[in-house]
């Protein structure tokens, strides 16, 4: 991957290596998306923002607009669950992980203290991965998820609401929490430290981390909260009644933590990965292609390509389509409702994070595409409309399949 001039201190730039249009990129399709991330941007929704898309495993595009440069990183949130799943895909490969080994297995007192040890006895990877491992709102915040020992102490008082296996709830931290003890206990080392050895380094992913320490958050995006929130009537009009539970923890409070330099020091294993756009399309062109060879072909295929929850959203009605780790469009038409927009193909696959962060990868034509912002809207139809128009539009970029 060619770079540009490194910025001391910072990160170094991304440089286009590909022409987009000897790569069949559609260029009017391409001004259409620019044109709708202008207008998010003088609108004040995206105060930062940037895009990138990459192909046949180089970067195609790569544009910054609000405050943003070339070299702004962000808060990606979700978006840092597929690299997480990276390493596990890797362990699964290499026969230290299956889909059905027990959380307990590797964190003896998982659940132990809580409530329900019998149902989290049964939590397993594939329950984990899947967000169906029934204690979606399982807390674990400041100072506790600090060090290793604080944290199995707090896992050890966890329990589940729903039996393992019988429901899909989004789990915003709680799962990936989890599956980061049962990376270090394999490996041991700091999950961290394993993300960044197996997956960042070898992809020569430098701009991105699962975290920062104090003096490495220069250029940083600060976020920002934009317009209002929506009313429960809103939000029920659109998709009926919800629990405004299934909302606690992706709330703008929330999110404005991550401006905290302790808080962004963590690396939550869930939402706490900071990097830029052309960051997250390589690394989809990694998983579309996987030309280094990270992973076992048949667990990569299995991670990117088999639906293995159809359970329904609670907040969309909507089937989940999760693999190991990632979201499949899928082929009902409903993909908008899964963060991909309409014009990927069934086969794309990705995981947006808060916020508004986009990342996909389409095996119809190879392509895959980032949008990376600092604006917090927590009106969440809007943002979840402006999710699907700029999908919408990304989707027209690429080659025709």
């Amino acid at each position: 991957m060619a770079r540009g001039d490194s910025v001391p201190g910072v990160t170094e730039r991304y440089v286009p290596t590909i022409d987009p249009s000897v790569a069949g990129f559609d260029l009017a399709a391409v001004e259409a998306l620019r044109e709708k991330v202008r207008q998010q941007v003088d609108e004040g929704r995206m105060p930062a923002c940037q895009f990138a898309f990459a192909i046949d495993g180089e970067l195609a595009l790569f544009e910054s607009y609000g405050t943003a440069t070339p070299t702004t990183r962000f808060n990606v949130f979700s978006a840092t669950k597929a690299f997480i799943g990276g390493v596990v895909w890797q362990l699964i490969g290499e026969g230290r992980l299956t889909t059905s080994t027990r959380a307990i297995e590797l964190i003896p007192g998982f659940g132990a203290r809580g409530r329900t040890p019998e149902w989290m006895a049964e939590v397993t990877l594939e329950h984990l991965l899947t967000h169906t491992s029934g204690f979606p709102y399982a807390p674990l915040g400041p100072p506790r998820w600090d060090t290793r020992e604080s944290r199995l102490e707090v896992f050890s008082r966890w329990f589940a609401t729903a039996e393992p296996g019988t429901a899909f709830v989004y789990h915003p931290t709680a799962a990936h929490w989890v599956v980061a003890e049962m990376i270090e206990t394999l490996e041991g080392k700091d999950y961290r430290q394993v993300v960044a050895e197996r997956i960042i380094e070898p992809l020569g992913l430098r701009s991105f981390s699962v975290g920062a320490p104090p003096e490495d958050q220069q250029g940083i995006a600060e976020l920002s909260i934009v317009g209002e929130p929506a009313t429960y009537e809103e939000m029920a009009a659109l998709i009926g009644e919800f629990d405004p539970a299934l909302l606690d923890e992706v709330t703008p409070t929330v999110l404005m933590a991550f401006n905290d330099p302790s808080v962004r020091a963590v690396g939550v294993p869930g939402g706490g990965g900071i990097g830029t756009a052309a960051d997250l399309a390589m690394y989809y062109q990694a998983l579309l292609h996987d030309h280094g060879g990270l992973w076992d072909a048949d667990v990569l295929a299995d991670a990117t390509g088999h639906i293995r929850c159809t359970l329904p959203n609670p907040m969309t009605g909507v089937a989940s389509n999760r693999s190991l780790g990632l979201i499949i469009a899928g082929d009902d038409g409903l993909g908008g409702f899964r963060g991909m927009g309409p014009t990927v193909s069934p086969a794309a696959f990705g995981h947006n994070g808060a916020a508004g962060q986009i990342v996909w990868g389409d095996p119809g034509n190879g392509v895959s595409f980032a949008l990376t912002t600092s604006g917090i809207d927590p009106h969440y139809l809007r943002e979840a409309r402006r999710i699907n128009s700029l999908g919408a539009r990304a989707g027209l970029c690429g080659p025709a399949t």
